[in-house]
């Protein structure tokens, strides 16, 4: 039996300043690879979400973009036929269970221990962060370094190692599409909210973006970012 994933919208907010925390200036890494989930159905969208536009670029160039300024290994989860001329692809081995069978099919197809999964309706999440995010994952052995902000934790923009797979394919088989719960103490490594800020980092850059009135609200300020509790899980 499978079950659909929820999310949880939240409206905009107060805005923050661009992020202040400053990377080491390094070479993209070859021993990591990014996922960028581009294979929801994007019913609420009305429209592939992949291919909407904000700021003059696709949420996919955008996600394309930044994961490139990351590693050379950037693949797309998502149909071959509309993703192929992008980057490489990779298919949902438990098609139509939601964003951790992505997350499965990612894992299992990556040659890297350390992987980026980053949902493509997340343009506001910066290179700032994702460097932050991995050199945190770099520096301990936990399975998953996720972050979480006051809207819950941040699944879709998280770095796992690829014996995750193992727990999450447990998880599809038995007809359990939830992430989080799948992230035990022993072998997660949370970010709160508080480090975040403490980096110059704002739990807004997670926002995402699932409506045709999100889109045109992200439109009128997309340099800019709310303050408001994020997406628990974005809509794949």
């Amino acid at each position: 039996m499978r079950h659909d994933c929820t999310t949880n919208d939240r409206k905009d907010g107060t805005t923050l300043p661009d992020p202040v925390y400053h990377p080491p200036m390094t070479a993209p890494s070859p021993d990591l690879t990014a996922f960028i989930l581009a294979g929801g159905k994007s019913t609420r969208m009305g429209t592939d979400k992949a291919f909407v536009t904000l700021d003059g670029q696709t949420l996919l160039a955008r996600a394309l973009n930044v994961a490139r300024s990351l590693t050379p290994n950037v693949r797309i989860v998502g149909d071959p036929a509309k993703f192929a001329p992008f980057a490489p692809t990779v298919e949902d081995i438990f098609p139509n269970c939601g964003p951790l069978a992505g997350i499965h099919a990612a894992l299992r197809s990556s040659q890297t221990d350390l992987n980026l999964i980053l949902a493509v309706d997340v343009p506001f999440v910066s290179s700032a962060l994702l460097h932050y995010l991995i050199q945190r994952a770099r520096n301990n052995a936990a399975t998953v370094t996720v972050a979480q902000t006051e809207g819950g934790y941040q699944p879709l923009c998280a770095l796992y190692r690829r014996n995750f797979a193992e727990a999450a394919e447990q998880s599809l088989q038995a007809g359990r599409y939830k992430i989080d719960v799948l992230f035990t103490p022993a072998t997660t490594q949370t970010i709160t909210e508080k480090e975040l800020e403490a980096a110059g980092l704002s739990p807004s850059l997670f926002r995402n973006l699932n409506t045709p009135k999100e889109l045109s609200e992200a439109s009128d300020s997309a340099k800019h970012y709310d303050r408001k509790p994020v997406s628990r899980v974005s809509e794949r």
